[in-house]
């Protein structure tokens, strides 16, 4: 009977003690403040380097094609063919091309003789007119004006000569400029000069080479460092080539959100090709410093990206935007400060206003 009565006095004694309302309000205030991981915000330098696709280009590429129809009556050069400007590359045989330019020269001969002769009838009646009654008034304005007729129909015959004979200089078909023979469509003999045709050859200056790259949009803000970057190519997988940047668009291509960044390349020895790949290393940088955090600070849902902030013992969401990405650290902008207490890692669950306790880790 005495056991039983101890073992009742002993169940109310702890029964009480676990119902202390001081203890129990202790215990509730621990629960609803979390201890979480922070950090200070802090700006660094923005230093990265990284590799994007690159196109190499021709720096001058040229289809020729002929200005007036004809048959191909010569082609001097072939693929490979190293030539120079002004130098022949193809003569056009068109008869009636030199028939007209015949034609027009001996045009222009006869109106020169008509010309100088009533140019003679002119000059000695206007001397015989210097004496009294020898030549009418009307007589001399007649000869003046057949000499002014004359000399318009010697000028305009000149001037289809010359255009005849340039005529004739499109069937000497020369390079524009130095460069290589990169393509050649026809042979001896073939008609050209029709629309939509191929072109007879497709001359390429090698000497240089543009190099096009595609920046993505969070990168056209950045330097890029000496505004020099180096690539190597596929055939050169080991060997290591230099570029300049020479010239950006200006634009971002709303399809691939890019901006094209033109180098300029080199290629003294040819040992690049125009149409190869490029794996292309740039080392970019921001002007101003930059706040730098991990990736797990930052919260990303549907409707937005935020980092949390430990401000006054509670949790308050601070919407940002991400920059560049370093190898364990993301670039932010947003509304902060330097100093300020940042959750290292952030989850919806913590709602603005819930009270934390921020516990700094370096």
């Amino acid at each position: 009977m005495k056991s039983i009565i101890s073992i009742l006095f002993l169940a109310i004694v702890f029964v009480s003690c676990s119902n202390d309302p001081q203890k129990n309000n202790a215990t509730s205030m621990t629960s609803k403040n979390d201890t979480v991981k922070a950090f200070i915000l802090k700006t660094g330098k923005i230093e990265k380097q990284t590799t994007l696709p690159g196109e190499l280009l021709s720096y001058e590429k040229v289809d020729i094609h002929p200005k007036i129809p004809g048959y191909i009556k010569q082609i001097k050069v072939d693929i490979g063919s190293v030539v120079r400007k002004g130098q022949l590359l193809a003569v056009i045989d068109a008869p009636e091309i030199n028939s007209r330019f015949g034609e027009a020269g001996s045009k222009m001969q006869a109106a020169k003789a008509k010309y100088e002769a009533s140019r003679d009838t002119y000059n000695r009646v206007l001397e015989a007119s210097r004496s009294d009654g020898v030549i009418a008034p009307d007589e001399l304005q007649r000869a003046k004006n057949q000499m002014l007729a004359d000399s318009a129909d010697f000028i305009a015959a000149t001037f289809s000569s010359k255009s005849s004979k340039q005529i004739g200089n499109y069937l000497m078909i020369v390079a524009p400029f130095n460069g290589i023979i990169t393509e050649r469509n026809v042979h001896e003999g073939a008609y050209v000069g029709t629309p939509n045709e191929k072109p007879i050859v497709v001359i390429e200056d090698n000497s240089r080479l543009r190099l096009r790259v595609s920046i993505p949009e969070a990168l056209t803000g950045v330097q890029l460092k000496d505004n020099k970057i180096n690539f190597s190519t596929k055939a050169s997988p080991n060997q290591s080539f230099e570029g300049k940047l020479v010239r950006k668009s200006g634009s971002i291509d709303a399809a691939t959100r890019t901006e094209v960044w033109e180098f300029e390349v080199r290629n003294d020895k040819e040992m690049l090709k125009p149409g190869a790949f490029a794996e292309v290393k740039l080392d970019v940088s921001r002007n101003q410093p930059s706040f730098l955090i991990p990736f797990s600070a930052v919260v990303t849902t549907l409707e937005k990206k935020f980092v949390i902030r430990a401000k006054n013992s509670a949790a308050e969401w601070i919407d940002v935007s991400q920059g560049l990405n370093m190898s364990d650290k993301t670039e932010i902008f947003g509304k902060l400060n330097e100093g300020d207490t940042i959750i290292s890692k952030g989850n919806e669950e913590l709602k603005p206003g819930t009270k934390i306790i921020a516990k700094l880790t370096n």
